[in-house]
């Protein structure tokens, strides 16, 4: 019988330049986007203080 020959695929160890660039990656854009939410927050915070100050608004219920 003739023997097939096959192509397979050779298995590798990680990469470790590669793993450390792909979390860096992630890691930057988790980071970005948990900053961004943050500025908007203190953003969304300093408004509220500057109307409350201005008197634009008020915390207590009008009667």
């Amino acid at each position: 019988m003739a023997a097939h020959k096959i192509a397979h695929a050779t298995l590798k160890g990680p990469n470790v330049v590669k793993e450390i660039c792909i979390g860096l990656a992630l890691g930057l854009f988790a980071g970005s986007l948990w900053k961004m939410h943050h500025w908007n927050e203190q953003r969304k915070t300093r408004t509220f203080y500057d109307m409350l100050e201005k008197g634009e608004i008020s915390v207590v219920v009008e009667e």
